[in-house]
């Protein structure tokens, strides 16, 4: 099972680091505050999957089986499970069927068989989603991403209503964002059209000013339901973004920093009377 991301085509400022492309943890400094428990007989692909897993920010943890996995789970909780179904002993099916019974993290379905009854059992029986292998090791981090934040809503909504806040209004070299009414109005009060995907990741920008962000941080800062999280689709709307809030200005209000990820130079304020 190959794990090294594929090469991506396109500009310098988009180039990956040799130690995150190699699958080392050039990124290990990213922290998503999740942590992923792999079950796998295989202790190459295992060992493949913790590494780059880890190397995308997450914490990680192995079992060769459903034994091991007992043991993981008593040690502490996970955010997420990633599980071969075809393994000696208790298979994959049988350790997902035992986890329903008792706990809902997200759980993710590996197997060499990729037929769709076998996808589709898999589902029944309560997956999140079933991947053919060897699968793309992004394709896994992406489905990863969707399953963790679609848990923290479905965590939220079950939380009940959200206090009311203030309203958040912020402005930027004679710009103004209004996070609520999800409004972008240029120096010369204009209104200026975003789709969701440059607001949330404008509204990243916003309110982690002056700080340079990686490309996966960005993907989970801006993640939303229709999000596409690769490498590749930020840096598309990174440039889209950069036209629109050119006005006039000789540089990027994001600029890129070379290996690292953006940077959103402008100073941050919040709108007088939303303080």
């Amino acid at each position: 099972m190959d794990i090294s991301p594929p090469p991506l085509p396109g500009q310098d400022d988009c180039a990956i680091s040799s130690r995150t492309a190699s699958g080392g943890r050039g990124e290990a400094s990213l922290d998503l505050n999740s942590h992923i428990l792999v079950v796998d007989d295989d202790p190459e692909i295992r060992t493949l999957l913790e590494e780059f897993l880890g190397s995308h920010g997450y914490s990680v943890s192995g079992a060769a089986n459903g034994v091991e996995m007992d043991a993981r789970l008593a040690e502490r909780p996970f955010d997420l499970a990633v599980i071969d179904v075809m393994m000696p002993g208790e298979d994959g099916l049988s350790i997902l069927r035992r986890l329903r019974a008792t706990i809902r993290m997200p759980v993710i379905m590996l197997s060499a068989v990729g037929s769709d009854i076998d996808r589709i059992i898999g589902l029944e029986m309560g997956a999140d989603d079933y991947l053919a292998k060897p699968c793309n090791p992004r394709e896994l981090l992406a489905r990863i991403r969707v399953a963790l934040r679609r848990a923290r809503e479905a965590e939220s909504l079950a939380a009940g209503p959200a206090v009311p806040q203030e309203r958040a209004v912020y402005q930027f070299e004679g710009w103004t964002i209004d996070m609520d009414e999800r409004l972008l109005i240029d120096p010369d009060d204009v209104l200026i059209s975003l789709t969701d995907g440059e607001f949330r990741l404008l509204r990243a920008f916003v309110l982690r000013p002056r700080r340079v962000l990686s490309r996966d941080q960005l993907l989970d800062y801006s993640a939303g339901s229709d999000t596409e999280s690769y490498d590749r689709a930020i840096d598309v709307q990174i440039s889209r973004l950069r036209r629109k809030l050119h006005h006039g200005r000789s540089g990027d209000i994001i600029r890129t920093v070379r290996s690292e990820g953006y940077l959103f130079t402008s100073q941050v304020r919040r709108a007088p009377g939303t303080e």
